[in-house]
């Protein structure tokens, strides 16, 4: 199954369009996708604006390719559960989101394994006609390693301890100038 998410702020119908063409074209009938609030509804693939929680993370786990708009969320649970992931971000240029957040996000995770980049349609399209070829990354831990949740909760008590004037001191004092 191959599982498409646009979040549940903001409609993505480009990517919505984009994923129902190709499903279409390519006769399949296993493409679930999460659409968010629109009034774009796909033909060929079964879709949803939202479901519980629980229900999208089964989803998620089942699924053996996920496409998703950049959003952190999308990227780091198909890391968790080890899944390969086609990320097409939100264009604010053409009214899809508030700023270019998302091309950022791209290229700062793009070049990970099981993180495949598509800047747009074409791309996208590219991406799925080599199926096949989509590897994931090795599964990223859901939680972080004892030892750095230890090493993290003594320097919050630690700070906690000093007195809030030194504290304010200690950040006033001990930040580098923005210039460097």
């Amino acid at each position: 199954m191959i599982l498409v998410s646009v979040g549940t702020q903001l409609p993505f119908d480009r990517l919505i369009r984009a994923v129902d063409q190709w499903s279409a074209t390519n006769g399949r009938d296993d493409v679930v996708a999460q659409i968010g609030p629109t009034a774009f509804r796909p033909t060929a693939m079964k879709s949803f604006a939202h479901i519980p929680h629980d229900q999208f993370r089964e989803l998620q786990r089942e699924c053996d390719l996920m496409i998703c708009h950049a959003g952190m969320g999308s990227i780091i649970t198909a890391m968790e559960f080890g899944k390969p992931i086609i990320i097409m971000p939100r264009d604010h240029r053409l009214g899809e989101h508030r700023n270019g957040h998302q091309f950022a996000t791209l290229r700062a995770f793009g070049d990970r394994p099981g993180i495949y980049p598509a800047e747009n349609e074409k791309q996208l399209t590219a991406l799925l006609m080599q199926l096949g070829l989509l590897t994931a990354s090795p599964s990223l831990a859901a939680s972080a390693p004892a030892s750095f949740v230890d090493q993290l909760a003594c320097l919050v008590h630690a700070s906690a301890k000093q007195p809030a004037g030194l504290r304010l001191r200690h950040k006033l004092f001990t930040r580098r100038p923005r210039h460097l």
